[in-house]
């Protein structure tokens, strides 16, 4: 069988791919070893998000008499119910992406893809049975797995990773989560909301480490107030196991501690999956784990690209799908710019929500900005305050020359769905004033970006 495009990996860079090569009138077809939608939309963006829904919503109920709601009763987090909701929305998903491949025509090739010279892939099914495709041009989507650290071995059932974190048989009454970024925040809030002790290990001195410092900052203030311990600046020494309960060893700054728990969280990053597929065959470079490529996604050999986890750059979907849109309308000819990796936005999914975009104010002040900063707390929001969710703020960067906004920061409730304001503004060079004129409605919380950048420019009414 020969296609115009072949595509190892369904995850959000292979699916996306896909269609728009579908879209641009070429023949496509896709491998995949497992589910349609790979990760994301089976073990990661998409499940997570459907139990942290039910964590909002168990929150909800445990403090309903704040809204003026009696609830008679107690109520009671049921975690494997929780799982049975996120597997049905996983799977809801992976039933639209079969959806979409048949009505945009592309053909299915279930089973294990390897690369070969001469632009064809070797695909072994589940059955053993091997059968070789080419193509014209063949897109490496294949995508990452959770990371192991030496001394951290996971054994799937007392230390374990994102998959066997979100499909726990019962709730574990103490967890010690390893690593803070946004699987590790999320999974530790997740946990914590539900009753579980969670402590938060963190090798770098603040949580969420990418983040500007004064969200990291925000989000350990509210971790804490919410009973979870958060400790920075420390390493996971070794696991031992005891009576069913594993005896962590924490090296903190001040001395080495050991905190008893049911199950370890380790989130510490992900690994490229590069093994095994035909790299070395074909001649394929890499570098520090990644496949070494051009602005358009093309590897070293002609007719073969790489996108998504697997190249440089934040291993987000959303990335993944943007990558995957510019390799094929440049292997279709069409006029295409390179993606801007300074402006793509990054989002947590804890409570509070955290989204940035662009240059952390540290990262501007060592870049030699003269900056104006803004910043506006969601204590001074009408809609916050109606809401219940005052914790956090916005926070927004700003060149003092040249007025380019430099970076958006913002921690609250339901954040993640207004850093957009702040990617399309940096992408048309809008200027803070213009920001600043646009009618925000009121009251929303989405009116605190404009606020946040009248305050950067001592134009701020309501604080």
């Amino acid at each position: 069988m020969h296609y115009d495009v072949l595509v190892i990996g369904s995850g959000p860079g292979g699916y996306v791919a896909a269609i728009r090569a579908s879209q641009l009138g070429f023949k496509v077809g896709v491998v995949e070893k497992s589910e349609l939608g790979g990760v994301c939309l089976n073990w990661g963006c998409i499940p997570t998000k459907a139990l942290l829904k039910s964590a909002q919503v168990f929150n909800y109920l445990k403090h309903a008499g704040s809204y003026g709601v009696k609830i008679t009763g107690t109520a009671e987090a049921d975690l494997p119910e929780m799982v049975k909701r996120s597997r049905g929305v996983a799977d809801g998903m992976s039933k639209g992406i079969q959806f979409l491949f048949k009505k945009n025509k592309i053909d299915h090739i279930q089973g294990f893809g390897v690369i070969k010279p001469g632009k064809k892939v070797a695909v072994t099914a589940s059955d053993g049975q091997l059968t070789e495709y080419s193509a014209d041009h063949i897109i490496i989507a294949t995508g990452a797995r959770s990371r192991e650290l030496p001394n951290l071995k996971q054994d799937g059932k007392k230390i374990i990773g994102y998959r066997e974190a979100m499909t726990l048989p019962e709730q574990p009454k103490r967890m010690v989560v390893v690593g803070s970024g946004a699987i590790g925040s999320e999974f530790a809030y997740f946990y914590n909301s539900i009753g579980t002790e969670v402590t938060l290990v963190e090798f770098m001195p603040n949580i969420v480490p990418l983040e500007d410092e004064e969200v990291s900052k925000q989000l350990e203030r509210s971790f804490k107030k919410a009973g979870m311990k958060v400790m920075t600046s420390s390493t996971v020494e070794s696991v031992e196991f005891k009576d069913d309960n594993c005896l962590v060893k924490i090296k903190t700054p001040k001395a080495e501690e050991t905190v008893e728990c049911d199950i370890v969280l380790s989130a510490v990053g992900i690994a490229t999956n590069l093994e095994g597929i035909g790299l070395e065959d074909t001649g394929i470079k890499t570098e520090k784990g990644k496949v070494i490529v051009d602005d358009f996604y093309r590897t070293n050999v002609e007719g073969y690209y790489a996108i998504g986890d697997i190249v440089h750059g934040p291993a987000l979907a959303h990335v993944a799908s943007h990558e995957g849109i510019t390799c094929v309308e440049k292997i279709a000819g069409m006029h295409v710019e390179p993606l801007d990796y300074g402006n793509i936005p990054g989002c947590t999914y804890t409570s509070p929500e955290i989204a940035s975009v662009g240059m952390t104010e540290k990262a501007a002040r060592e870049a030699g900005y003269e900056i104006k900063v803004g910043k506006f707390p969601f204590t001074a929001s009408g809609k916050a305050s109606a809401a219940g969710s005052k914790d956090g703020f916005i926070k927004v960067i700003f060149d003092a020359k040249y007025g380019e906004w430099l970076g958006a920061h913002m921690i609250g409730d339901n954040v993640t769905e207004m850093i957009s304001e702040a990617v399309v503004a940096r992408k048309l060079e809008t200027t803070g004033h213009e920001i600043i004129k646009s009618v925000h409605p009121h009251p929303t919380m989405s009116e605190a970006v404009m606020e946040a950048v009248a305050a950067a420019y001592g134009e701020v009414i309501h604080i």
